[in-house]
């Protein structure tokens, strides 16, 4: 577990705004460009993880921990 996962959620994370946001007022395609553009800020996410990850792993060797 991280320290920063005891910590509470910063007031401006857009994310935590994104999920409070009402959809009614979007329509079919919007959500769908929505979901595009959520899906690939995902991917993104995902591909910096594990480049922290593998730099972490390389740091690891590097000083044999």
């Amino acid at each position: 577990m991280d320290a920063d996962e005891n910590l509470p959620r910063r007031k401006d994370d857009l994310a935590a705004q994104l999920g409070k946001q009402d959809l009614d007022p979007f329509s079919v395609d919007e959500l769908n460009e929505r979901v595009a553009l959520l899906e690939a800020e995902i991917l993104r996410c995902k591909a910096k993880i594990q480049h922290a990850v593998n730099h972490r792993a390389s740091a690891d060797a590097l000083f044999k921990r």
